[in-house]
């Protein structure tokens, strides 16, 4: 899942996109978002407690949930506005209410359940859930099967993320952004660490080391180094990759078990090593060059933070041409130049070169297929494992 989103060369030098990310984040964090109309973003206002059917004639509007600063974003008479929404509106002649209320993807799944298991509407066509909790919305039928019909670019997405395994055939789910879970650290405090054996057994780190508190990034990782399928693992394989974490989190080897508060204990220097999310690193090479963010030798993991349709949407054909419009790309090119995460759609690498060939030359942002080859996505699990699961893992640091 995402921090907050992280400046490249482009995002201070793309054309038409204006203010920096690292100036926005530091003037704008948690705002409301604006759309063409003028209208501040919000769920649950008049106009959206009177819509009707999601393909009724004339019905011209779309609420959108998003993690906070997931989309480029300028600054036009001291408001924020998205420069590839406002291009959505135009085209669509549709009123965006984009929202960020998605902080931490527990706390948002805990304001959605009680609304979606009495079947009522969530006041969102669309919101972005990384892959777990995209999987867990699926099983508990709280999200609508996808017309492919309305989304033809969806069969632009990389090869990779054509039939992850929660969405074997993506019908309920479209990438927005992708990521990679591995290892990051500062040269200049210590030397390369490329395998998480390293990082959890080298002395030279003890004490210095944060992995991540997310179950799956971090077992996943750990499982990989020890040959393991993060894809299609066993109770014994995942038993095994606990047991590595105990011994290093017993003997103080591991310092803490983070969220994205890792970045800041990087940049200052309270830490060597650390578990890390891709992305977050090319924010912190912006001010630091001794940032190294790299693959374990075993692998890393590969998510997706994920469009969906929650059950009783009222403008479900409206969010399937936004999901289509962001899967063309060129649309793409320009809210990963923005957003520096991986980049799901195909072509937009060429699309991005136009502006930017530094930026779309950034393995980060678009891997090879060499690259991909090395990353696996944690494999769907039942309820009851992820019960045992979690609760073998938050033992480590509950």
């Amino acid at each position: 899942m995402p921090s907050l989103p992280h400046p490249g060369s482009a995002a201070l030098g793309m054309p038409g996109l204006g203010l920096s990310r690292r100036r926005l984040l530091g003037a704008a964090a948690g705002t409301a978002a604006v759309s063409a109309s003028g209208v501040l973003a919000g769920c649950g206002n008049s106009e959206s407690d009177a819509r009707s059917n999601p393909d009724s004639a004339g019905q011209q509007v779309l609420n959108v949930a998003n993690w906070p600063l997931y989309i480029d974003t300028k600054r036009v008479d001291g408001q924020k506005v998205h420069p590839t929404l406002l291009a959505f509106e135009d085209k669509y002649d549709i009123a965006v209410n984009y929202t960020e209320p998605i902080n931490d993807m527990g706390e948002f799944f805990s304001k959605m359940r009680p609304i979606l298991d009495a079947g009522t509407d969530t006041g969102y066509d669309t919101f972005v859930l990384t892959d777990w909790t995209a999987a867990k919305m699926m099983q508990l039928g709280w999200v609508e099967p996808l017309d492919k019909g309305n989304i033809p670019n969806l069969s632009n997405l990389v090869e990779r993320l054509l039939a992850p395994p929660f969405d074997p055939k993506r019908e309920y789910t479209v990438p927005w952004q992708s990521g990679i879970t591995g290892i990051a650290y500062d040269d200049s405090q210590t030397g390369p660490v490329t395998s998480i054996n390293d990082l959890l057994t080298n002395p030279d780190l003890a004490g210095a080391v944060t992995v991540l508190k997310d179950m799956r990034d971090t077992t996943g990782l750990v499982m990989l180094d020890q040959g393991a399928d993060p894809e299609k693992f066993t109770d014994d394989q995942f038993a095994s990759a606990i047991e590595m974490l105990q011994t290093a989190t017993d003997s103080g080897h591991i310092r803490q078990y983070t969220g994205n508060n890792y970045t800041q204990m990087l940049a200052l220097g309270d830490i060597k090593a650390c578990v890390a999310w891709s992305g977050d690193i090319i924010q912190l090479q912006f001010d630091n060059p001794n940032m190294r963010f790299v693959v374990p030798d075993g692998g890393g993991m590969l998510w997706s933070d994920n469009m969906m349709v929650p059950n009783q949407a009222a403008n479900k054909k409206n969010a399937e041409l936004w999901m289509n419009y962001y899967c063309d790309p060129a649309v793409s090119a320009k809210l990963s130049a923005w957003v520096n995460y991986i980049c799901p759609i195909a072509g937009a690498q060429e699309e991005m070169a136009k502006f930017d060939e530094e930026l779309a030359s950034n393995p980060l942002i678009f891997p090879s297929a060499a690259d991909y080859a090395s990353l696996s996505i944690f494999r769907d699990i039942t309820g009851d494992e992820e019960t045992n699961y979690n609760d073998q893992f938050q033992s480590l640091y509950i």
